[in-house]
């Protein structure tokens, strides 16, 4: 069985939030904070409200104002309101862009795999994403879910029957795909996307010999 990871792994996500972050920044304008000293304060938010309102456009829209309030302190205006949500618009139709050559990639492990998707996030966010992908017809099972951790990740042992040293996780994300499947007792692929979000960096294992690390996708196809 091969478990992918969908934001970042299959499809560009984060570099579109990054884009909106940067067009926030620099709408806000703060005379007496540098730009690196705003945007860390919007990182502690966005680290807090991932934890009490889970990921994806919803999450980010919600720190945006919070941020603004703080720097500001004070509530934003209606117009100000207006402005930071015309900001995040772009993140609700935007159109999903593939990573090179995951289309061909998927249709050709699938001939001998058994594939599954396992992504984290809002799920009717998560489910227009994927349906504007066109890849769902490659995975047998579709698993969306708000945080991924061990447990997620032996849930799906159970659940499905996996055999762990036959079965590999295959993500961008140390901190939700590589550790937390390899302490479920999975095999992770760890292919780095230079525009992971921040908070999904984590130290990666390179000594692990059940750890893979890929420089692209389509290399999958010379190991699986």
């Amino acid at each position: 069985m091969l478990i992918f990871d969908a934001d970042d792994t299959l499809w560009e996500n984060n570099v579109l939030f990054e884009r909106v972050i940067e067009d926030f920044l620099t709408w806000l304008e703060n005379p007496t904070m540098r730009r690196a000293e705003v945007r860390a304060v919007l990182d502690d938010i966005e680290a807090a409200n991932a934890v009490s309102h889970g990921y994806g456009a919803k999450m980010l829209l919600r720190s945006l104002h919070d941020c603004f309030e703080r720097i500001a302190e004070r509530p934003a205006g209606a117009e100000e309101r207006s402005a930071i949500d015309g900001l995040a618009a772009a993140l609700i139709d935007h159109k999903v862009e593939l990573i090179p050559g995951v289309a061909d990639t998927l249709a050709r492990l699938g001939e001998r795999h058994s594939l599954l998707l396992l992504t984290k996030g809002d799920a009717q966010e998560q489910r227009r994403k994927l349906e504007a992908s066109e890849l769902a017809h490659h995975f047998e099972h579709v698993h969306i879910v708000a945080e991924k951790s061990m447990d997620t990740y032996t849930g799906l042992i159970e659940r499905h029957g996996l055999v762990t040293a036959d079965t590999w996780v295959i993500g961008n994300s140390p901190k939700s795909d590589v550790r937390p499947a390899r302490a479920a007792g999975m095999n992770a692929v760890f292919i780095p996307n230079q525009h992971t979000w921040v908070l999904e960096h984590d130290e990666v294992d390179h000594t692990d010999e059940r750890i893979l690390t890929l420089r692209a996708f389509p290399d999958l196809l010379r190991h699986f």
